[in-house]
């Protein structure tokens, strides 16, 4: 007796649904060069990646990613320096080579206080500089990404600076119109005043202000000349405040981010789906667009 058209689809189905799906293990070759170089699910690849490496492959990674081959002879020279390297006695103060290279100048500044003071004047100028831009955005223009980023720097830095407190360094040339003012204690890790200065820069290229951008980064550069020479920092403290301000500006757009995130998707559930207007976070948005308004006042 013939099934019935229904009892035929509900077998088609039944069978459908039963069947287990499997995956294979290995790619087909037209796949074995993916952009993104996923695999599927429970897959793996049909031989390790470096079973298909060639001559060819060699010399184009030197031609088109000399930076990582770079990075890669660097990391082989500093482990051979590392394990060979004499460690600096307990006795001893920290070696420190952006002092040897700032020596003649630490020499001019111990000998003359007067350019010392002017150039710690100079200096905390330009720290001044670098606040009244970060409360600047914020105040006036209503943008709060580079007060963000400062907070969580100068947070981080304090919690840093109290954790691991360095030894003030050998022939610190101390100034009272430093900032500071007042030859008051301070954290040596890391410098706010690199930091600060890199946050606001990062900014002024996202909104196109990019002389201004290049200005602050010169004065950074010296403002990093004229710590070493007064040992006012170790290199490591300038260095990991560069990288600081990077970080912490990152994290802040991340966390602007968030929010606005956050915000559209509140506002869309109190719509019960329907499209919500545009979301406005006071002090975020989009810094593109903040800076083709800025252009056109």
């Amino acid at each position: 007796m013939n099934a019935s058209p229904a009892a035929a689809a509900a077998a088609a189905i039944t069978t459908t649904a039963t069947t287990p799906v499997t995956l294979p293990l290995k790619r087909k070759k037209a796949s074995h060069h993916t952009n993104d170089g996923q695999y599927p699910m429970g897959a793996t690849p049909a031989a390790a990646a470096f079973m298909t490496w060639r001559v060819a492959d060699a010399k184009n990674v030197v031609r088109h990613h000399w930076l990582p081959v770079i990075l890669g002879g660097a990391l082989l020279f500093f482990m051979w320096v590392e394990y060979t390297l004499s460690m600096v006695p307990t006795s001893s103060p920290p070696f420190d080579l952006g002092f040897v290279a700032t020596r003649r100048l630490h020499r001019l500044l111990s000998s003359s206080p007067e350019l010392n003071n002017l150039l710690a004047a100079l200096n905390t100028v330009f720290v001044g500089m670098q606040a009244s831009y970060i409360f600047w955005t914020f105040l006036v223009e209503g943008r709060a990404r580079p007060t963000i980023a400062a907070l969580f720097m100068f947070t981080c830095r304090g919690i840093l600076g109290y954790t691991t407190q360095l030894p003030l360094p050998e022939g610190y040339l101390g100034s009272g119109v430093d900032f500071p003012v007042g030859n008051v204690s301070f954290f040596l890790f890391y410098s706010g005043h690199v930091a600060g200065s890199v946050i606001a820069s990062q900014d002024m290229r996202r909104m196109q202000r990019l002389g201004l951008a290049w200005a602050y980064d010169i004065l950074n550069v010296l403002q990093v000349v004229r710590l070493l020479g007064s040992r006012g920092h170790y290199t490591i403290d300038l260095a990991a405040g560069y990288a600081a301000g990077l970080l912490f500006d990152s994290l802040a757009g991340r966390y602007e981010e968030t929010m606005i995130t956050a915000a559209a998707k509140k506002t869309s559930k109190q719509h019960n789906g329907v499209p919500p207007p545009p979301v406005v976070v006071v002090g975020m948005g989009n810094s593109s667009s903040s800076a083709r308004k800025l252009r056109k006042k």
